[in-house]
């Protein structure tokens, strides 16, 4: 195991009667808000009103900035900038997923910097402090509420970069598993693919000795593949959203890559189909996935993909190894065509003559190769989109 620090000062405030600690919390911080929220879907479910109401019967000031997308805009970050600003505000609390909360990271960042906020996103600019964030959680999928990182789309350039900053990790959030209650079945099954996704861009590593945190993530692999299905199937399961959004925020704040060198390829090649045509960023993991495991199998990597079958699906390592990775390639692909995701590109939309396209900016993007699971170039991108295609 390889030396690592782990450090993860959000607090977590979990269940169904934590929101009324929001106004405490916040006044940690500040007492000037923007609230940063997505298409209307709070609204639709009451917490929009709970959280106006906890704010002004606490003389808390507030501004809003509404209609954050699914893959956030780089546009919508400098709007919020601009409120920010002008109403000089101190704090940014972002009600919603992970797009909402990642978008939020960008205002923070950019509020004290003189400069587009795309300039942060493409390291033109390193900001060094940023407002303070708080979240309350309204879909397990990305693991925002936890963790530095952030997402963002630019449709002039068809880019969907990730950047962090330490100061863009959240102070507080509130996990109550009643709030995903509302989720669509597709962004629930969206979601799940989205939180096994992290989970095996970090599991899928070699010769790092970290047996503990490999047997963590398998833990993680296990409750989405019981509880993704039983959420999908019964939307007001509490204690099925409950293990999947505890499942998302520990998929991606740290402990799953401590003692290890990760560098994701999966996400790397998705971020192209997100920018290209805006496609569901767990929908795009799930398509990928399996093409991009049965890609890496090989004499080195089959061990891994057998442990991999054995602990998450219980299947046997018979005295064929490539049989069982196979197999358990398979079964993973099952569980997703069981949540009704598409099986593959061509389903939701892409043309043959998109995949070169999209090949080439990923190892551009990336700035380089990935060096995964097993390195891949421009031409192995290529050929996992290819085989994602048919």
């Amino acid at each position: 195991m390889k030396d690592f620090i782990f450090d993860v000062g959000t607090k977590i405030l979990f269940g169904k009667d934590q929101l009324k600690n929001l106004p405490k919390e916040i006044k940690k911080y500040g007492d000037r808000v923007l609230l940063v929220y997505g298409g209307g879907s709070i609204k639709k479910i009451g917490l929009y009103n709970k959280v106006v109401e906890l704010l002004n019967e606490n003389d808390i000031f507030f501004k809003e900035l509404a209609g954050v997308e699914p893959n956030p805009r780089v546009e919508s970050a400098a709007e919020g900038v601009k409120i920010a600003r002008e109403n000089n505000l101190n704090f940014v609390l972002a009600v919603g997923g992970g797009s909402t909360i990642d978008c939020s990271k960008l205002i923070s960042a950019a509020f004290y910097e003189d400069c587009y906020p795309w300039d942060i996103v493409t390291r033109k600019v390193k900001p060094k402090k940023g407002l303070p964030i708080g979240t309350i959680l309204t879909l397990a999928a990305t693991g925002s509420e936890m963790d530095r990182g952030s997402v963002i789309t630019n449709q002039k350039t068809k880019q969907k970069l990730g950047w962090a900053a330490n100061f863009t990790l959240p102070k507080f959030s509130i996990l109550n598993p009643e709030f995903t209650y509302s989720v669509p079945k597709k962004h629930t099954a969206a979601g799940t693919a989205d939180i096994m996704s992290h989970t095996m861009e970090n599991y899928f590593t070699l010769n790092d000795g970290a047996y503990l945190v490999d047997r963590f993530s398998e833990g993680l692999l296990k409750t989405c593949i019981k509880y993704g299905k039983i959420a999908y199937e019964k939307p007001d399961d509490y204690e099925a959203r409950a293990n999947l959004m505890w499942a998302n925020t520990w998929a991606i704040n740290g402990l799953l890559d401590s003692g290890k060198d990760t560098e994701w390829s999966v996400h790397a090649m998705e971020h192209e189909l997100s920018a290209h045509n805006d496609l569901t960023h767990g929908w795009g993991l799930a398509i990928l996935t399996p093409s991009w495991l049965r890609y890496c199998l090989s004499n080195d990597t089959v061990d891994k993909i057998c442990e991999f079958g054995q602990n998450v699906f219980g299947l046997e390592i018979g005295e064929d190894k490539f049989k069982t990775a196979e197999e358990a390639i398979k079964l993973l692909s099952e569980f997703f065509k069981s949540l009704d995701i598409p099986q593959s590109l061509k389903e939701v939309g892409f043309k043959e003559e998109d995949l070169p396209v999209m090949a080439e900016a990923c190892i551009k993007n990336h700035k380089g190769n990935i060096k995964g699971f097993v390195e891949l170039d421009e031409a192995a991108v290529l050929e996992i989109y290819k085989m994602s295609y048919k």
